[in-house]
């Protein structure tokens, strides 16, 4: 009895062993490092898990800005994650590197059907060669948020086109009343940055060109400069940034600039009442959390001059190039799973308005809209699509084309565009004179 006893507990183990040795063990770098967003992502793969039993999957925080340097050592010692959650423009570096397997996501794009991508998201993540270097996954939307009741009340269309912009920064701009026309970004920081790239794409201006040549210095950019400098007479007195928000809740602005992560500060009493004070402006005394703002308030996530643009972040999903087929194909298991739609919003509404998704399905999906912070249902789903579609014309001056200028980066950390912007608004530089000056300080980047 005691030696079929010994037989059967060898044979168990033996088991057991051989179901352990079944499994394919891939690691998957998230950059959401967060103690409370690891535990709903570790939730999501401990399903699929559950769901896929020959597959084990091994959850690493990666802090974003040591994506690059981790991946350097990651390489060097033979041990690259399988999937990666990165911005686009770290997937663009990698793919470019030839470290990313194009035809796994080119495979998984098929699956979920291109179509379903808001194109924009969608042609930040590919190569000049149609080349996915990987799949978008979630994204930030900057527009115009805009007092629907005050421009229907006056006649006025909604601000897509330069030209509506500036007639209705005009048009709502009473500095005596302490009401002003729009905010835009007039402090040399990366607030204004971003507001004044998306008014250089919709003119058709680029710092770069596909094939890296500096071609900032142009007829395109000045009318750009031009524009910006004319707007920045209705915004706010003195040098602003995103702050000055605060103008737009205490019901003093027509029209701000913002990502869709203002969406709560709209919505929710709690989330406003940074915003209802009297102590960021002197301008400003306070006020009371106003309910019906939301329903007032549309945004324009895509403007245009010459062309369509919007501005916006995406953070996307890659499949490391893996010499054995049976990681990649597990990686592609849990790569098609996180775009199921249960697993998709849970990861969504880890923050929402500021994960937003990337298929049109999941855009228009009930359980997408059913927020656990209460905050989509105040905008109702159209409006909701309306602002997610803005992922359709995302561009960026990072990526041309589909290729990554890396010195548009170092450009970006430096300012050199927003103190352009400052010097001829508040210090009486002529816009030539300070583009001349930006390029000088572009090319010395460049020759670093």
């Amino acid at each position: 009895m005691k030696t079929i006893t010994s037989f059967c507990v060898s044979i168990l183990l033996l088991c057991m062993a051989q179901a352990t040795n079944a499994a394919t063990t891939i690691t998957f770098w998230t950059t959401e490092t967060q103690s409370e967003r690891m535990k709903t992502i570790q939730l999501i793969l401990d399903t699929f898990e559950a769901l896929n039993d020959d597959i084990k999957v091994k959850l690493v925080p990666v802090d974003e800005n040591d994506v690059p340097t981790q991946m350097a050592a990651a390489t060097s010692a033979g041990n690259v994650p399988e999937v990666v959650e990165m911005g686009s423009e770290l997937a663009v570096a990698f793919g470019s590197e030839g470290l990313m397997d194009h035809q796994a996501h080119a495979s998984l794009i098929r699956q979920i059907g291109r179509d379903e991508f808001f194109k924009g998201a969608l042609q930040l993540t590919t190569s000049p060669e149609g080349n996915a270097y990987a799949l978008p996954y979630h994204g930030w939307v900057q527009g115009i948020w805009y007092r629907a009741d005050w421009f229907e009340e006056a006649g006025l269309a909604p601000p897509n086109t330069w030209y509506n912009i500036l007639k209705a920064a005009r048009h709502f701009n009473q500095p005596r009343k302490n009401q002003y026309g729009i905010l835009i970004g007039t402090k040399a920081d990366s607030y204004a940055e971003q507001v004044f790239t998306q008014f250089a794409i919709s003119n058709g201006a680029r710092e770069f060109d596909a094939n890296g040549n500096l071609v900032f210095n142009s007829q395109a950019m000045r009318e750009a400069v031009e524009y910006y400098n004319e707007l920045q007479q209705f915004t706010p007195p003195g040098p602003q940034t995103w702050r000055a928000r605060d103008y737009y809740l205490q019901g003093k602005l027509a029209m701000f600039f913002y990502s869709t992560y203002i969406m709560d500060d709209l919505s929710l009493a709690e989330v406003a009442a940074g915003s209802l004070t009297g102590e960021n402006f002197e301008l400003l005394q306070g006020g009371t959390f106003d309910s019906n703002l939301v329903n007032n308030t549309k945004m324009v996530p895509s403007f245009k001059n010459t062309q369509d643009s919007s501005y916006g972040v995406i953070v996307t999903l890659g499949i490391t190039k893996n010499n054995d087929s049976a990681k990649t194909n597990a990686a592609k298991r849990l790569v098609s799973y996180l775009y199921e739609e249960d697993a998709y919003v849970t990861f969504l509404h880890m923050a929402p308005g500021g994960m937003n998704p990337v298929l049109r399905s999941i855009a228009r999906s009930s359980k997408f809209m059913n927020d656990p912070k209460g905050i989509f249902k105040h905008y109702g789903k159209e409006k909701m699509y309306e602002i997610i579609e803005g992922l359709d014309n995302l561009q960026k001056f990072e990526i041309v084309e589909g290729k990554m200028i890396p010195a548009s980066g170092e450009i970006f950390a430096k300012q050199i565009i927003p103190q352009m912007l400052y010097k001829t608004h508040f210090e009486g530089a002529a816009v030539q004179d300070a583009m001349n000056c930006a390029e000088g300080e572009m090319r010395k980047v460049m020759n670093q």
